[in-house]
């Protein structure tokens, strides 16, 4: 079972209550299509009179009054169509609104898994499809569907002959659309599939362009992209061939049937079964009784896109469930008990981390070290919870990780990865982890603690620099020195920094040691994991692993004597 998804207060997690949610606009949508549709009548009822009535009578009075009935009845019904289209965009906008956040969060979820991680956020499109089918005219015809009975119902009055050609002219056009949806199922979802696989491409080299440009690999690169896009627009080609030759026969069907009644109608008057205008008014029904049938069709593609995000989303928001709120635990203290910890990453069978035990009191500063691929950053990746684990447990102040919910154990761990990312906006929305509600004291606090305040004054506009994904303005050591402030934000209890010093010059190491110091002196607990020894200089415990095997942990400098001797560490 997949790990459920925090519950959000603004968020829903059900397709099904997000439409309900809109039961009485999508009844306003009916009601608004039965009167339109009403309404329609009158086109085939004045002809009827005009034909019949008018005519014979050469009454320009009797003209004159039947199109200003006309002209107010053609004005009512384009106010109810606007009305009904305005509802149908505000369902579809109302539904993503209401799903968004549960979506997203469901994306970054996918995230924590390698395997979705190198995909791009479909979810996201799929529900941006939803609102698009939801809103669109195609929804409006699936509303005027039910009156093509309605209509045929109307020609069996005129004429049993016209009502049986009429539904023979239904039947003939529901064939072509079943036709279509048969040709070009397969086609929309290989197009898709290829599509997503050059977007996914597109934002790789986007990511790596740096590595890119500074191998020469940039046309390589488009070269291989191209390769993607081009079969993606082949299938996609085929694809619109075939509905476009489909969606063509179905309008010159249609335009063949129109002329088709006229001659049956022609045919019925000869004998003196029918009227003139009776014959024109149903060549007019029968064309706003295939009128939705057809916008169906034509329109066909994306409905099958809504059908199809719909069934996808219902599948992901059952593999995600919600999760009720978790109990509000009191603050911790910073004691962590990490017994047997074994940790298998999503999507992995071999455990990155095999049976792993510590314990770490108040103010203790823990230098993990070993290998390159020993396991230290899956180790920090368990003990922010990123990696629950597969077995032994982790716990902070005697409850286990999972016992808090995200948000909350992610004000109590500051954490710094060994890559660090800022992200758009400026110095202070970084540091404050984009708090709606960020203290200025607090940004400033952490920034003091970090040792990182002097620094950050000195950038163009200080804590007010805008910022870039890349960093924009910043160095690579300043970036690290202010995601160092930002691990420190908001007084967590505990600190994993992994490898905090790798960008650093020695003004910033000393900075480094001195924000450890100020942990330590606030009785928080530190983890810095290291491969330079400079980082330990404020540690007071190690912890040595190898092959995500625990080497040695204890007292800084007996540890390291032992591994010096034994040569466990390179």
């Amino acid at each position: 079972m997949t790990e459920p998804l925090k519950s959000s207060s603004q968020g829903c997690h059900s397709l099904k209550k997000a439409i309900q949610k809109h039961r009485m606009s999508f009844i306003g949508v009916a009601i608004f299509s039965a009167v339109v549709n009403i309404l329609m009548l009158v086109g085939p009822l004045f002809m009827l009179q005009v034909y019949d009535r008018v005519l014979a009578s050469h009454s320009t009075a009797t003209l004159f009054a039947l199109f200003i009935i006309v002209v107010f009845v053609y004005v009512v019904m384009g106010v109810l169509d606007h009305c009904r289209g305005r509802i149908l965009a505000r369902i579809g906008s109302g539904v993503q609104s209401a799903l968004d956040e549960t979506v997203f969060k469901i994306v970054m979820k996918q995230a924590e898994s390698q395997t979705f991680r190198d995909q791009p956020a479909s979810p996201l499109k799929e529900l941006s499809s939803l609102r698009a089918g939801l809103s669109s005219s195609a929804t409006g015809a699936i509303f005027d569907l039910p009156w093509t009975p309605f209509y045929i119902g109307v020609m069996f009055l005129f004429h049993p002959w016209l009502g049986w050609f009429s539904i023979s002219s239904a039947i003939l056009i529901f064939f072509l659309s079943v036709l279509n949806e048969f040709k070009t199922r397969k086609g929309q979802v290989q197009s898709s599939r290829q599509s997503a696989q050059a977007d996914l491409q597109t934002e790789w080299v986007r990511s790596s362009i740096e590595t890119i440009k500074g191998l020469g690999m940039s046309n390589r690169m488009a070269t291989k992209w191209r390769q993607t896009r081009q079969r993606a627009l082949k299938t996609n080609i085929k694809v619109a061939d075939i509905g476009g030759l489909l969606s063509v026969i179905t309008k010159t069907t249609r335009q063949l049937l129109q002329s088709a009644i006229l001659a049956l109608g022609a045919l019925l008057v000869l004998n003196g079964d029918l009227t003139g205008g009776t014959m024109i008014a149903g060549s007019i029904l029968l064309g706003r009784a295939l009128a939705p049938v057809e916008q169906v069709v034509g329109q066909w593609q994306i409905f099958q896109q809504a059908r199809n995000s719909w069934k996808s989303l219902n599948k992901l928001l059952e593999k995600y469930p919600a999760e009720p709120a978790k109990t509000e635990l009191p603050r911790p203290k910073a004691k962590l008990i990490v017994n047997d910890l074994y940790v298998v990453p999503a999507g992995e069978t071999s455990p990155v981390i095999r049976g792993i035990t510590f314990a770490a009191e108040p103010g203790d500063a823990i230098g993990i070290i070993g290998p390159s691929s020993s396991g230290k950053t899956s180790l920090a990746r368990a003990l922010i919870g990123f990696w629950p684990p597969s077995s032994g447990e982790i716990r902070l102040d005697g409850a286990e990780l999972n016992q808090y919910d995200d948000e909350t154990l992610g004000s109590l761990i500051g954490y710094l990865p060994q890559d660090v990312k800022v992200y758009p906006g400026t110095v202070a929305e970084n540091i404050a982890r984009f708090n709606l509600d960020k203290s200025s004291e607090k940004i400033i606090a952490a920034s003091q603690q970090a040792a990182a305040h002097d620094l950050i004054l000195k950038l163009p506009n200080g804590y007010d620099t805008q910022i870039t994904s890349s960093g924009g303005v910043l160095s690579g050591g300043q970036k690290q020195r202010i995601g160092l402030a930002r691990a420190f934000y908001d007084d967590p209890v505990m600190l994993i920094l992994d490898e905090p010093n790798s960008s650093l010059d020695e003004p910033g190491m000393q900075a480094l040691n001195q924000a450890i110091k100020n942990a330590r002196n606030s009785e928080k607990l530190v983890l810095v994991i290291a491969h330079r020894p400079s980082a330990l200089t404020k540690c007071n415990k190690v912890l040595v692993i190898d092959k995500g095997k625990m080497v040695a942990f204890g007292d800084k400098d007996k540890v390291l004597n032992q591994v010096t001797r034994s040569g466990a560490t390179s």
